[in-house]
C-alpha cells in the first residue's frame, strides 16, 4: 500500500512538473511573440528617409512639394504633404539657398502642362491629371539633372552624415 502511495505521489509530482514547463514554455514563447511584435512595430513607425540617399530623399521632396502645390485647395492633402516635405529637407543635404527656388520653378513648370485623356473626360468633366503630373516629375530628366546640380554628397545618407552618439561603456 506504501509503495502504491509513492507511486502515485511521484506520478503526480510528475505530472505537476511537466504542466509547470508547458506553462514557462507557453508563457516564454508569447512574451517572445509579444516582443516581437513590438520590435516591428517600432521599425514600421520609424521614417525610413534616413536610410536613403540625399538624392532620393530630395527627389522624394519635390514629390511631396508637388503633391502639396496641386492639392492646395484640399487642406488635409496639402498640409500632410508640407509636413512632409519639411521632414524631408531636414534628411538632405542639398543647396538651400539655391534648391528651393530651382523646386519652384520645375514644380510650377509641370502642374502648368496641359494633359488630356479624352475617354476620361467624356465621362468625368473637369476632371485633372496633376498627380500623373507629379509622378512624370519625378521620373523627369530635369529632376535627375538638379538632383546633379543642387545635392551635396547624393549618394551618402542622412545616418551616414549624422551617426548616433556612441553608447558609454
Amino acid at each position: 500500500m506504501e509503495e502504491a502511495a509513492y507511486c502515485a505521489r511521484s506520478e503526480l509530482l510528475e505530472f505537476a512538473v511537466k504542466k509547470v514547463w508547458v506553462c514557462i514554455v507557453t508563457a516564454s514563447v508569447i512574451i517572445f511573440g509579444v516582443s516581437a511584435c513590438y520590435a516591428k512595430a517600432d521599425q514600421v513607425a520609424t521614417p525610413q528617409a534616413g536610410a536613403r540617399t540625399h538624392a532620393q530623399n530630395y527627389k522624394d521632396m519635390v514629390l511631396a512639394t508637388c503633391i502639396a502645390n496641386a492639392y492646395k485647395n484640399d487642406k488635409d492633402a496639402a498640409i500632410y504633404a508640407g509636413s512632409s516635405v519639411s521632414a524631408l529637407r531636414d534628411w538632405t543635404y542639398c543647396d538651400l539657398e539655391k534648391a528651393p527656388d530651382a523646386i519652384k520653378t520645375l514644380v510650377d513648370n509641370y502642374l502648368a502642362r496641359d494633359y488630356q485623356n479624352p475617354l476620361v473626360e467624356s465621362e468625368t468633366e473637369g476632371v485633372r491629371f496633376d498627380f500623373l503630373k507629379c509622378l512624370d516629375l519625378y521620373h523627369s530628366k530635369e529632376l535627375d539633372a538638379q538632383v546633379q546640380r543642387w545635392v551635396i554628397n547624393p549618394e551618402r545618407t542622412y545616418r551616414q552624415d549624422n551617426p548616433p552618439p556612441a553608447k558609454p561603456k
